[in-house]
């Protein structure tokens, strides 16, 4: 439940962000080239020029296969004056979600055609102990500062997007009497917030058209192309939650289209695939959504997968058998063997919405037997 307070999110949020100026001896954002990390940022830089904690440092963590407007608009803030740029355009791994015979791209590899030439100002060694892009961050932190220093990572989450980052970002305190964010170091002294994790995304908007602030442009190609606004994403383009970009990616940007289907494989037949990538409707010749599943699983799975993924489908079933999510669960599987989610990152992310666990379909009466 949401408790409205008397304080606008514009005002709370510049508090806490000055609150954490006064705390920490640096202070670093995490800039995607998102519009949540850009808000973060124009806050974060109105609060360094208060301080004079000025030049305000910018992480950016170049996934090769970006958005050309993604790419131009960052050049634009590690350009600003005021700003110390930390560009990492270094080799790292990401999941390539639609082929089975390249599974990864890997990034900034040495001898491989590039997407694009690396910038000048970028950091290109890797000396951080990780190449997944999810432990980045935290290596970046522990890795550049010394474990007595105060860092404070300022990152543009929203509890909007996601119940269970409301949960976690709503439930403990991680600092002090801060509740929206992560300890990076078992010191407690790296940390990352989230100063506007109650923000809406129309205050995001709102924030940058009031204030005209530079944005990615990528946003208008999206709504020219009717993209619904939960989808207009900006990250990466061919991970396992992306694969959706691919389907227009050709049309918004056909020079990255062509770099990289030349980089990658899978990502043209994706493209040309379009909606036809997943399946919505049960072909005619399977009795059921449950008969199709162990058909791919049979047909389309490399023989070294079958039983990770037919381990991690026999848990779920067990749960969801007998409940009203039970064929959403089903169609959920499908989806991860489309595109080789053997990390089940798709459908743990179903599993997470709110009211799916086991406790809550027993209070809500979910137990029930039902048509599916």
């Amino acid at each position: 439940m949401k408790i409205l307070l008397p304080q606008n999110v514009w005002d709370a949020a510049l508090a806490r962000i000055r609150f954490l100026f006064d705390e920490f001896d640096e202070i670093i954002i995490s800039h995607s080239g998102g519009k949540d990390s850009t808000v973060t940022f124009e806050l974060a830089m109105k609060v360094a020029e208060e301080k004079n904690r000025l030049p305000l440092k910018v992480l950016f963590l170049d996934q090769e296969a970006e958005w050309t407007s993604t790419v131009e608009h960052l050049r634009a803030v590690m350009a600003d004056p005021r700003v110390e740029p930390i560009w990492l355009q270094i080799p790292i791994k990401i999941f390539n979600a639609v082929s089975r015979e390249e599974e990864w791209l890997m990034c900034w590899e040495e001898g491989a055609e590039w997407i694009r030439e690396k910038e000048e100002i970028s950091f290109k060694e890797n000396i951080y102990g990780t190449d997944r892009f999810k432990e980045l961050f935290t290596a970046f932190v522990n890795k550049t500062f010394p474990k007595e220093t105060k860092v404070a990572s300022l990152g543009g989450v929203r509890c909007e997007e996601s119940p269970v980052r409301m949960l976690g970002l709503t439930n403990a305190a991680t600092y002090k009497w801060i509740t929206w964010g992560k300890s990076l170091n078992r010191q407690k002294t790296h940390f990352t917030f989230y100063p506007i994790y109650d923000w809406s995304y129309t205050d995001v908007w709102k924030a940058i058209h009031s204030n005209s602030w530079a944005y990615n442009r990528h946003y208008d190609f999206l709504y020219m192309y009717g993209e619904p606004i939960h989808s207009m994403r900006v990250s990466n383009v061919h991970h396992e939650t992306a694969i959706k970009s691919l389907f227009h990616l050709q049309e918004i940007d056909p020079e990255l289209y062509n770099a990289l289907t030349k980089r990658l494989k899978g990502v043209d037949m994706a493209g040309k695939f379009k909606d036809d990538f997943f399946v919505y409707e049960l072909p005619y010749m399977f009795k059921d959504w449950a008969e199709y599943r162990d058909f791919l699983l049979a047909k389309l799975v490399a023989t070294e997968r079958v039983e990770t993924f037919r381990k991690k489908f026999d848990a779920t079933e067990k749960v969801y058998k007998q409940t009203k999510y039970y064929e959403r669960l089903i169609k959920e599987h499908i989806h991860c063997l489309m595109a080789n989610d053997y990390y089940f990152t798709k459908l743990d992310n179903f599993l997470k919405r709110p009211g799916m666990s086991k406790k809550h379909l027993i209070r809500d009466g979910a137990y029930a037997e039902t048509e599916s």
